[in-house]
């Protein structure tokens, strides 16, 4: 019999395909989980069980041996910013409590055709816009490592979900490290995709439906590498009606080995505690060990500070549209702020002619204290005992935002606290597998906790 609390989805759908349980089990079993699990934490905040019941149902109905479906019987969450048809988006702000939502955002509707049961939402800072998780409709997200702790954000209740086991897979959001952050924090797997690959359509600031966000990316999160691969190939791609398709290089490499690693332990002006840096520097080491090259010549790489500051005006413009006194920036300035992205990105494809993965850190430090201060300028983070200012920590997302990378972040060690240390592995563009594909190797090899 299948333990359906500690099964992956792709277990799940295995035992689901070759009916060793049924789908409707599968579901049962994960609604008695977030019945069980939830209330202390208080990450599945938006619960959708009879629709999700009678999917499973639907799914035994018509279920073959042979059935296709990669995530046949699945249950899972998504996070609350993506459109469920029938469920609120509120970007945990209360103006949008009533708000109808007709439609599934399209990668909804990608994993439903998977064979994914959706049983709700979980939860996320208002706005998207913080490392915590807490907003006046859903209250606050603990970590389950320490509840006087954040969980991470935007994604923090996707994150604790899976910490605690009570789904298999989850699909977060990303612009400032939001799938990032909450992996590492809650010692989970997740991806970043490369700008521009999985459609964003039913995931936009609620009462939106135009264009794109600058660099903001859907993507999952799973307890380990595998399920994240399988979500990503399910999610992945444009929409119907666009005359391309999406064809991802292979990963480079088959074989630890092989890779090519450059590491990175700190930026300018912003460090990284001694626990995250000695992370690194173990990976590092298990890795040359393993016949990895390994470097830490970072002068390769594009000029950090500027690139940072760039990254922060395109994000402050994009999540400040049209808040009243947000600063304003004309049509030529946005024009030149877009060509320096593309210098940027350019910068970077020369670092992965020569490495084929950067690893760097998530965050300076593990999960923090919950911070009440609405306003960051006035947080800030203790890091080796030295206070940091609390938006300093975007340097970190930006490496990969900013130009549009790939980033899987990957757990890897344990604080003198026991709480979860996570590492982002940064591929070239468009290099999505290859990203994937060292998590996966890393994973075989023991050098994830």
């Amino acid at each position: 019999m299948v333990d359906l609390g500690s099964a992956d989805a792709r277990e799940t759908a295995k035992a689901v395909r070759t009916g060793i349980i049924s789908a409707q089990e599968a579901c049962e079993a994960a609604i008695a989980r977030i019945k069980h699990f939830n209330g202390p934490v208080n990450a599945v905040v938006v619960r959708d069980f009879d629709r999700a019941l009678a999917a499973a149902r639907q799914i035994d109905a018509s279920r073959q041996p042979d059935d296709p479906r990669p995530l046949l019987g699945v249950p899972m969450t998504v996070k609350e910013s993506n459109d469920v048809a029938g469920l609120p988006t509120t970007w945990g702000m209360e103006a949008f409590k009533d708000l109808p939502i007709e439609a599934d955002a399209v990668v909804v509707q990608r994993l439903k055709a998977a064979g994914a049961i959706i049983l709700g939402k979980t939860n996320a800072p208002v706005a998207l816009a913080d490392w915590q998780t807490e907003n006046p409709v859903y209250g606050r997200t603990l970590n389950p490592y320490d509840p006087s702790r954040s969980p991470g954000g935007s994604s923090g209740g996707s994150a604790v979900a899976l910490a605690t086991g009570m789904v298999p897979l989850e699909i977060g959001s990303d612009i400032g490290g939001s799938i990032r952050v909450p992996s590492h924090m809650c010692g989970v797997f997740g991806h970043k995709p490369t700008y521009g690959i999985v459609p964003l359509r039913g995931h936009g600031f609620p009462g939106t439906d135009g264009v794109d966000v600058p660099m903001a990316v859907v993507g999952p999160m799973a307890r380990n590498a595998g399920d994240l691969v399988t979500a990503m190939e399910v999610i992945a791609g444009p929409e119907d009606g666009i005359g391309y398709r999406l064809d991802l290089p292979p990963a480079r490499h088959g074989a630890l080995k092989d890779f090519r690693v450059l590491v990175l332990d700190a930026l300018p002006g912003v460090a990284a505690d001694v626990e995250t840096r000695t992370a690194v520097s173990d990976l590092a080491d298990s890795l040359s060990e393993a016949g990895a090259t390994v470097s830490d010549d970072v002068s390769i790489l594009p000029r950090l500070d500027t690139m940072h500051s760039s990254y922060v005006k395109m994000l402050n413009t994009v999540i400040t549209r049209g808040t009243p006194g947000a600063e304003p920036m004309d049509a030529h300035a946005w024009m030149e702020l877009l060509d320096e992205q593309m210098r940027v990105t350019r910068a970077w494809r020369a670092v992965f002619d020569e490495h084929d993965v950067v690893i760097a850190p998530v965050f300076s430090t593990p999960a923090f204290p919950y911070q009440t201060d609405p306003n960051w300028a006035n947080r800030s983070l203790m890091v080796d005992g030295v206070p940091q200012p609390y938006g300093a920590q975007l340097a970190w997302a930006g490496l990969a935002t900013f130009p549009g990378l790939p980033s899987t972040c990957v757990p890897v060690a344990r604080s003198s606290e026991s709480l979860p240390i996570g590492l982002q592995l940064i591929g070239a563009p468009y290099g999505d597998w290859t990203t994937l594909a060292l998590a996966q190797l890393m994973e075989s090899a023991g050098l994830t906790r």
